[in-house]
């Protein structure tokens, strides 16, 4: 199996949406100066099969297998696909992408922060809440997109109901940008938060796609309440 694009890692898990083999657990002691929340964060990442998987399989990120998951369900990726990822920084999604849709697709990377290149992904540094960075998204397209991907999260602020609002914002302005340059037809996916007000964004998509839909995949942290919206089926629009 081909080893993901721009991973750098030896083996190829490049299909893969589950991590395999077995795991030994590492405990990880406390330093004097690093905080006990650290710690923990610390040892959960050593002893996270899908963060141990990402560094065998060559992948950027663990996140990677979130939307390997997602294509299992919903059929999302197809070769020779133009696919908007937004919020791809360090790159895991885009990997899969690169692998999923072939020479002949195209994939653009958008986030805030500037990723590592990687060959067979043109990749864009641009605020999707500014203007100038759809313009940018829109030239870079040079055409219809058939999928726009958000993989966006603000900073938590630790306060659950404001950090829930704030990516249920970022949502909609992906949703918004979706509408901007999707075909009829296309798809759109995004990450949230759950805690009500996503019941909103999925009323809203309703709208423009024929089907809207949700899921949480099992590389998703059992103690998290993120889920991605799906929906297919862009019905087209004004701005389309």
């Amino acid at each position: 199996m081909t080893p993901p694009a721009g991973g750098g890692g030896k083996g190829g898990g490049g299909g893969k949406s589950k991590p395999s083999g077995r795991n030994l657990s590492v405990r990880v002691r406390t330093a004097r100066r690093r905080k006990t929340s650290s710690t923990r964060w610390l040892q959960r990442q050593l002893n996270d099969p899908y963060v141990i998987s990402a560094k065998k399989d060559g992948y950027r990120s663990r996140a990677a297998y979130k939307l390997l998951q997602l294509d299992e369900k919903f059929g999302l990726l197809k070769k020779g696909l133009a696919v908007v990822d937004l919020g791809a920084a360090p790159g895991g999604w885009t990997q899969v992408l690169v692998t999923a849709l072939g020479p002949r697709g195209k994939v653009l990377a958008v986030d805030v922060i500037e990723m590592d290149a990687m060959g067979g992904a043109q990749t864009l540094v641009g605020d999707v809440t500014d203007l100038e960075t759809e313009t940018a998204i829109r030239a870079a397209l040079g055409g219809p997109a058939d999928l726009v991907l958000s993989d966006m999260a603000p900073p938590a602020t630790g306060h659950r109901a404001t950090d829930h609002l704030r990516i249920i914002a970022l949502a909609e302005v992906a949703l918004d940008l979706a509408k901007s340059v999707l075909s009829p037809g296309g798809g759109f996916v995004a990450k949230v938060w759950q805690g009500g007000a996503e019941q909103e964004l999925l009323a809203a998509m309703k709208r423009d796609f024929a089907v809207v839909r949700h899921a949480k995949p099992e590389a998703s942290r059992s103690d998290s309440a993120e889920m991605y919206v799906v929906a297919t089926g862009y019905r087209g629009g004004d701005d389309a």
